[in-house]
């Protein structure tokens, strides 16, 4: 009777110490949420630029666009230079209406089916400043 109260024991012991292991994979295992980038518009030394110039991201990813100096700015994104060549798609990135104000902010979500490759975007008001960055969408 000892023999295999004991025995018991140890496979209960065996079978807990088998959900523990298995139960830390499920809990420390990281998902793969998507991401919020931030792209400061207009640099923090008071330059007409993007700030990083350029981001390299993931599909369903977020870029924040933090008005930063030097307003108004906006984002545009080029129908031709994107991997779809795509104006549907270059319009549903962009932000065409103007930021006037230090801290404001919007957000474009990059759709989980988006191309990758490299979308090039720009400041109305900025561009010919040379006001332009890019976004690699990583596939």
């Amino acid at each position: 009777m000892k023999l295999i109260a004991a025995t018991w024991r140890s496979l209960t012991l065996a079978f807990l110490a088998a959900i523990l292991v298995v139960s830390s994979f499920a809990i420390f295992t990281p998902s793969a949420a998507a991401e919020t980038h931030t792209i400061k518009l207009g640099t923090d030394k008071g330059m007409l630029a993007f700030e990083p110039a350029k981001l390299t991201i993931k599909a369903g990813d977020t870029v924040e666009w933090l008005n930063n100096k030097v307003p108004p700015h906006n984002v545009v994104f080029d129908a031709a230079l994107n991997p779809a060549k795509s104006a549907d798609l270059a319009k549903g990135l962009s932000h065409k209406s103007l930021m006037m104000s230090p801290g404001q902010k919007e957000t474009t979500v990059f759709p989980a089916d988006a191309p990758a490759g490299e979308y090039t975007f720009y400041c109305e008001p900025h561009r010919g400043a040379g006001m332009v960055g890019k976004i690699i969408v990583e596939g």
